[in-house]
């Protein structure tokens, strides 16, 4: 199969019927083989009986239907491991992503080389407070961290070779990083697409305040599970080993102005608390360090690596 298309959707009754025509049109012209992976993220309009409908016209469309709403990166993990397609497309389902880019996507990855292509709205037709402006300084932080240079990181409208999609796993609310895992798991070829952006047509935007909140803690947290997740003591210990070293030179100097420089009460000085706080920290973090390496190596998947051929 060329191309499987990922399509997460809440509440999105309306739109559905002309995008899965756009998108049976846009294969059709092309002599595409595909398939249409339409996740139900818990939708409680008649979502559910549209998709049933579809797929009773169009065998190409696949439906999953969660019980309840698990948010976009379930519904993306869950299509990843479903598809079968040699490329996967993933976008969003309110119609503000074109399928028009399909046929360019697959020609980036098939004949391009690339593991994963991002798409670019440079042009966005969001109000520039609630969407736009946010999106601005998120894409900059994450460039700046991850070293991964996108302009729209958060862009639902990608295309992926099927080993990447193989390889990730996505949860959370990390599908807004999904090329900063790729990068980590290996697949250093990513590249980017200036896209058409649409407005929306039905139905409300889910955009929603705690992004703000959610998506810098996310960041961190794949930061340090790429790098540290298999050696934890190599963060904590070496903070740790930092900080008891310290607090116990300032424990030393002050016990040597105490016995040689007659300085009885020692206690009383702030540094004393200091060196003394720098050493429990140093401890507990060494302890933090040694106790999660002893679960990182007793974990089933300590030695799960990417192998990216085999030869017998």
């Amino acid at each position: 199969m060329d191309i499987s298309v990922i399509i997460p959707l809440l509440n999105e009754e309306e739109s559905l019927p002309e995008l899965c025509r756009w998108i049976d049109a846009v294969m059709v012209q092309n002599s595409f083989t595909y398939e249409i992976l339409l996740i139900d993220d818990g939708s409680h309009d008649n979502s559910w009986n549209v998709i049933q409908q579809l797929h009773a016209n169009n065998g190409n469309i696949k439906g999953i239907k969660f019980r309840r709403n698990y948010g976009k990166s379930a519904a993306l993990n869950t299509g990843f491991k479903t598809a079968v397609g040699d490329v996967v497309i993933t976008m969003d389902a309110d119609l503000q992503d074109s399928p028009d880019e399909i046929p360019e996507l697959y020609s980036m990855v098939k004949e391009g080389g690339f593991d994963l292509v991002s798409g670019w709205k440079k042009v966005r037709l969001d109000s520039s407070i609630k969407k736009n402006i946010p999106s601005k300084i998120y894409n900059s932080m994450t460039s700046r961290m991850s070293g991964v240079k996108l302009h729209d990181h958060n862009c639902g409208l990608k295309a992926y070779r099927k080993d990447v999609v193989k390889c990730i796993e996505v949860y959370g609310e990390m599908h807004r990083y999904i090329p900063v895992i790729a990068k980590w798991n290996g697949f250093t070829k990513i590249g980017e697409k200036v896209v058409e952006h649409r407005k929306r047509k039905f139905g409300v935007t889910k955009f929603g305040v705690n992004r703000f909140v959610n998506g810098p803690l996310d960041l961190i947290s794949i930061m340090f599970v790429s790098k540290f997740g298999k050696k934890p003591m190599h963060l904590f210990g070496m903070l740790g080993m930092f900080l008891f070293t310290v607090g116990f030179a300032i424990a030393g100097i002050l016990a040597y102005a105490k016995f040689f420089l007659a300085e009885y009460r020692m206690t009383e000085r702030p540094l004393f608390y200091f060196g003394l706080l720098s050493m429990v920290l140093g401890t507990q973090l060494f302890m933090t360090g040694f106790l999660a390496e002893m679960v990182a190596r007793n974990s089933p998947e300590r030695n799960h690596y990417l192998i990216e051929k085999e030869l017998f």
